[in-house]
């Protein structure tokens, strides 16, 4: 059996759009990748005849044991490639994520290793995510919330932001608003935006982009900080 990209990359698409949340059927893989409905038939033909995935009568693809693993491993060199292109290259983290998307396929299990052995697993990538596939649930369960769920009045910290949307990732930026910024929630508006307030700075933010973003909570403002900005509060 022969690994391509191709095979590669819908497999990697469909162990994403779980974690997601997404029930994962022909439609979900046609927008996750960008591609027409006929592709994604083809190509979970071959996946299936291959041993790679199941599909259920009602369209509901899952991946086999082994086509996890190979999913798996390319998320692994993902992780390493885009950390790898932040701490030693210093590119910016709102790019990386398409450089790693090219670069996985053509990195050595060699090369792999190497870089495991010079970065580590243990940090996050510069999106925010640890090595692995987690959950809306699993995030949850360590005490995330996503940040359109932040009551007004409340410290948050940015833990980590939706990195498939480039546009979203370098508005985010722009505004602020990355892995490890502090803010405070100033207001839920009735036209389903947020009203923010970012490094002194009064940012809006639209619901659908909140939902992107994970924070961790934290206490009670007491008062409010004499210059506008929120401070740091000791746990």
């Amino acid at each position: 059996m022969r690994i391509t990209i191709s095979k590669e990359n819908y497999l990697k698409a469909i162990a994403e759009a779980q974690a997601e949340g997404e029930l994962v059927i022909a439609a979900t893989l046609a927008r996750w990748l960008d591609v027409s409905p006929p592709a994604v038939t083809m190509a979970t033909r071959r996946l299936k005849r291959d041993g790679l995935i199941e599909v259920a009568k009602d369209g509901h693809i899952t991946l086999t044991s082994s086509g996890r693993e190979i999913a798996e491993r390319l998320i692994r060199r993902h992780y390493l490639i885009e950390r790898m292109l932040t701490e030693v290259f210093g590119m910016e983290w709102y790019k990386v994520h398409e450089e790693a998307e090219q670069m996985e396929h053509a990195v050595s299990a060699d090369f792999e290793a190497r870089l495991a052995e010079k970065l580590g697993d243990e940090k996050a990538c510069p999106h925010g995510f640890a090595l692995g596939l987690e959950s809306k649930e699993d995030r949850h369960r360590r005490g995330l919330i996503a940040m359109h769920e932040l009551p007004v009045k409340r410290l948050a910290i940015v833990v980590s932001v939706f990195e498939r949307d480039r546009g979203l990732l370098e508005y985010l930026d722009s505004l602020g608003i990355r892995p490890g910024a502090m803010f405070e929630m100033l207001a839920h508006n009735a036209d389903q935006t947020l009203s923010l307030l970012v490094n002194g700075r009064h940012v809006p933010l639209g619901h659908g982009a909140a939902e992107k973003v994970w924070i961790t909570v934290l206490p009670s403002l007491e008062s409010p900080s004499p210059l506008g900005v929120p401070q740091p509060v000791r746990l």
